[in-house]
């Protein structure tokens, strides 16, 4: 095993060592296939479907709210402030979604602020992996992240968890970057950390510290003048970030300030219960949340053994990851969409063992990838053929009692761009050389391969199932015209914003027990634990999303009162 000699002056790069598969590789694939892919795997999904459940309409509801009002600085979800994140995100969406209103939907336009965040994060990625380890490693750090099966689906959403990401890639990236141009590495480092903060909140820039604290300690690299230039760059451009939309929301409100700031800190690990499920929640789900850049980071520290852990490019990704996991874990809300920054270590140290994958290893992860995602490819377009053709029959009758309502037939634009990523995928196994990059190029082609199916052939189908857009317009049409008001009994966030969104409605939330004040009461519940709400009703319409028996939605009007001169009018007239 070759030795990794640490210099103090700059980062000492992996030399891809002499491995058993070193004999039958080939030259490098060109930059311009790794692009390729990236692109590739960065456009389906971000348009052609409705703001999906769980996180989606939430989230898109405060950017409608910025679109219609040009109100940025309080996240507002239909008239309500949502303090739980700054507002970096949103604010970005609602540009994306005006400035492609004339061609596209506006979900599908705030959907490409994700696009473009996630590009960014990336680019970031492959620079930090060229700085860590040297050339040859940038697109196949890139690639390591992109390859994840957490990321595939939360890549493509309305979540401003892909700025965080972004934001984390930058500062990983400074800190690499400030060993040998201070400069550059201190303003990426400082727009990271604000661009993090800004999406997330105080956290961020606080695990960030421990970071930066525990990576100095650790190695001599990151002691140096270089890097404290670095550091001292980085505070300076993060001072805006950190200290102008606090400032402007105390100045614009106190009450909303301080509200903001206790469900901030609310997050902190320790300040809130913490439970034997969410603390292991993490380790349970990086398995498959990071597959395949785990195991391949797994690899490169086993392979590198003890004098690995004296490079920083291992120093850096290693404790980072930590410290990440740490937070995360003893955070109150455990969700994947959480987990996304730990990725981004995995994803680095996986790119260093790339060229060190044993030559079975290596052939196992490429053919692996070559029969899974082909087979995965052709029950994709099995499943697209009833929808398109309506054979075979038993499949489509099958199909057709799961949508009720759906509406099958041919359509030019999806068929054509399948057939266009399947031929792409076709020519690319043809094309691949032997060596080292082979397997992960055949891993995230194949992922982006059958990504691209699901969201071209088969996303008709599946956003019938999961848009509010038609329970929404059968509600509306229940509705007076112009409605006095709508007052809302168990109605989540992410149905209130679908309600203003398609339907332009606005409810009134009024908590249980309460007959609110309006005549209408819209009720939302488990059919098979339904109750009828307190007061005198009477049901007008209910509705729910094709084939969803978890969520009913029921419309309620107020009996009008009868009183005491109603009823003896009422009796002279029967007498």
């Amino acid at each position: 095993m070759p030795t990794l000699r640490v210099s103090a002056l700059a980062i000492p790069p992996f030399r891809p060592p002499e491995s058993p598969y070193a004999k039958y590789q080939q030259p490098p694939h060109p930059a311009w296939l790794f692009a390729l892919v990236i692109v590739a795997w960065l456009f389906p999904g971000l348009v052609g479907h409705d703001p999906w459940k769980p996180d989606e309409p939430e989230n898109f509801g405060i950017v409608y709210h910025m679109v219609r009002t040009g109100e940025w600085l309080v996240p507002t979800l239909t008239g309500e402030p949502v303090l739980e994140k700054p507002p970096l995100y949103y604010a970005v969406a609602a540009v994306f979604a005006k400035l492609f209103a004339p061609v596209l939907p506006l979900h599908d336009g705030a959907r490409l602020a994700t696009g473009f965040f996630m590009a960014l994060t990336f680019l970031l990625v492959g620079l930090t992996g060229r700085e860590l380890y040297g050339r040859g490693y940038g697109w196949v750090s890139a690639l390591s992240l992109l390859g994840c099966f957490g990321l595939i689906i939360r890549g493509h959403q309305i979540i401003a968890d892909v700025a965080l990401l972004a934001g984390a890639a930058a500062t990983f990236c400074g800190l690499a970057m400030g060993v040998r141009r201070p400069g550059a590495g201190g303003v990426i480092l400082g727009t990271g950390l604000g661009v993090a903060f800004m999406s997330e909140g105080l956290l961020a820039p606080l695990l960030t510290a421990v970071i930066i604290a525990w990576v100095v300690a650790a190695s001599p690299v990151w002691r140096t003048r270089s890097v404290a230039i670095c550091l001292v760059l980085g505070v300076t451009f993060a001072a805006p970030w950190l200290g102008l939309w606090p400032y402007l929301l105390y100045r614009h409100s106190p009450t909303l300030f301080s509200a903001w700031l206790a469900a901030d800190l609310a997050r902190f690990p320790g300040l809130a219960p913490l439970t034997l499920d969410s603390a292991l929640f993490y380790v349970k789900a990086l398995p498959w949340f990071a597959w395949p850049a785990l195991p391949l980071a797994a690899w490169t520290l086993w392979h590198e053994g003890r004098e690995g852990f004296r490079h920083p490019g291992v120093h850096l990704p290693v404790i980072a990851f930590l410290v990440m996991l740490l937070g995360a874990s003893l955070s109150p809300s455990a969700r994947d969409v959480e987990g996304l920054p730990l990725l981004i270590p995995l994803a680095l140290l996986g790119a260093a063992g790339i060229y060190t994958l044993r030559r079975g290893a290596a052939n196992s992860m490429y053919w692996f990838a070559l029969l899974g995602f082909s087979v995965l490819a052709l029950v994709a377009w099995f499943y697209w053929t009833p929808l398109a053709l309506e054979v075979p029959d038993r499949l489509f009758r099958h199909l057709d009692r799961m949508r009720p309502g759906y509406t099958f037939g041919f359509r030019l634009g999806p068929f054509l761009v399948g057939l266009g990523y399947t031929l792409a995928w076709i020519g690319l196994l043809v094309a691949l050389r032997k060596n080292p990059q082979r397997p992960l190029l055949a891993w995230c082609a194949g992922l982006t391969l059958v990504w691209c199916l699901m969201m071209s052939l088969l996303i008709s189908y599946i956003d019938h199932a999961k848009t509010y857009r038609g329970v929404v317009s059968s509600l509306r049409t229940a509705l007076p015209v112009n409605p006095p008001c709508l007052d809302s009994l168990h109605l989540g966030k992410s149905q209130r914003a679908m309600l203003e969104y398609f339907g332009d409605i606005v409810t009134r939330p009024v908590p249980t027990g309460s007959e609110g004040s309006c005549a209408w009461l819209l009720v939302q519940g488990d059919p098979r634990r339904w109750t009828e709400p307190a007061g005198e009703w009477e049901k007008v319409w209910e509705g729910s999303r094709p084939r969803d028996k978890n969520e009913l939605w029921v419309l309620y009007k107020k009996k009008p009162q009868v009183t005491k001169v109603t009823r003896r009018l009422a009796a002279r007239v029967e007498g």
